[in-house]
């Protein structure tokens, strides 16, 4: 048994840097987190991770007891439940541990409800680690400093994101903020073809990726010549799954669907219009029809888009599903998805279909 223990300690792209522009020798946590907090002592190892990229970029070894102090760190929260810590290694947002390269070594990832059900171990900090999963991190954040490996960063993804509300008989939720600047596009043309396009990519994604696909009935029509839907040979007419009639008309209607033989592997909805619901929607009634069931869904919207994903994700009705949609569904901005495809384009026919998640982010958010 390890004398010292070892904890998880969140950061956004921006609070990292602010953490870093203060000396890199206080870290903090939310008032809420205090009763958490005061159980670290001096010598126990900070684990940081970096919650939009999904990666470990540090460790951190606690140098006093915790204490209290509004001192002014971070610009946007106090975090005034403090620690003095010193970096044993630090890396940086383009060399830190993607978490995926750790998922056959850690347990958060054995025994899932749902494919993503792992985030939800990392919603709040701190929060204690088991002795395994902890040098199984610091291994490889050791690794990663002698071995620095670039993967590019997308700056949307280091930015802050919104923070959880508790709701009494719900937990976590988030309530989007009305945004008056927002109206319906009036530009209906470059929707619907930017829809289109990034519709096709998935669809040519997944068929270099050697899977069936499915495209929604209901767009079939909206491909122009060039992107020869038609020639996708994987491309599947019919939904070779049984399920209820109601559960089978919401899946003929998501965007984008890929298939291994009769298993569906991913389903994505892409939401270029300012709403983000009707899709968000699509994919909760499939949770709450079958919530049993084990897909990994993905929204796909701009890159502007990326804030009201999230806290539309995170919204109490479908907080409520179980498992909760930010569990379910991960979102994948436009120019992530163009940018993948074109760095990966020499090796997709050998990479998996866990690629995807390479490029996408959770949807969860840190609680309060």
């Amino acid at each position: 048994m390890s004398t010292y223990n070892y904890w998880l300690d969140l950061f956004t792209g921006t609070t990292w840097q602010e953490f870093l522009d203060d000396g890199a020798e206080i870290t903090g946590f939310r008032e809420s987190r205090w009763k958490a907090v005061q159980k670290i002592r001096p010598g126990d190892t900070l684990l940081c991770y970096l919650t939009g990229v999904s990666r470990w970029i540090a460790v951190l070894e606690t140098t006093s007891e915790p204490y209290f102090d509004r001192t002014p760190i971070w610009k946007d929260e106090e975090f005034p439940c403090r620690i003095r810590v010193k970096a044993v290694k630090v890396l940086t947002p383009e060399t830190a541990i993607p978490i995926q390269n750790l998922s056959d070594q850690l347990t958060i990832f054995q025994n899932l409800s749902s494919p993503n059900a792992w985030t939800g171990h990392l919603r709040g900090s701190p929060t204690k680690w088991r002795d395994s999963d902890g040098v199984a991190v610091v291994n490889a954040i050791f690794e990663g400093a002698s071995n620095p490996v670039k993967r590019p960063v997308d700056p949307a993804k280091l930015a802050r994101r919104p923070r959880a509300l508790k709701a009494t008989k719900i937990g976590s939720v988030t309530v989007p903020e009305v945004d008056e600047k927002e109206r319906p596009t009036t530009d209906h043309f470059k929707e619907v073809t930017e829809h289109t396009e990034i519709q096709w990519l998935l669809l040519k994604l997944g068929s270099d990726l050697g899977l069936d696909v499915w495209v929604a009935r209901n767009d079939r029509g909206r491909f122009t010549e060039d992107q020869q839907i038609s020639g996708l040979k994987q491309l599947k007419e019919k939904i070779p799954v049984q399920f209820d009639e109601a559960t089978t008309r919401t899946i003929e209607l998501i965007d984008v669907l890929w298939l291994k033989r009769n298993t569906i592997v991913a389903a994505f909805e892409i939401e270029s219009t300012t709403s983000i619901y009707s899709g968000l929607l699509r994919l909760s009634d499939l949770i709450a029809m079958q919530p049993n069931l084990s897909i990994p869904l993905f929204i796909v919207a701009p890159d502007e888009r990326h804030d009201k994903v999230i806290s539309e994700v995170n919204r109490p009705t479908f907080s409520r599903l179980s498992p909760p949609m930010s569990q379910m569904c991960r979102y994948i901005s436009f120019s992530s998805l163009r940018d993948g495809i074109s760095r990966a384009s020499s090796m997709i026919r050998y990479m998996k279909p866990e690629f995807i998640e390479e490029i996408s982010e959770s949807c969860e958010v840190e609680e309060a």
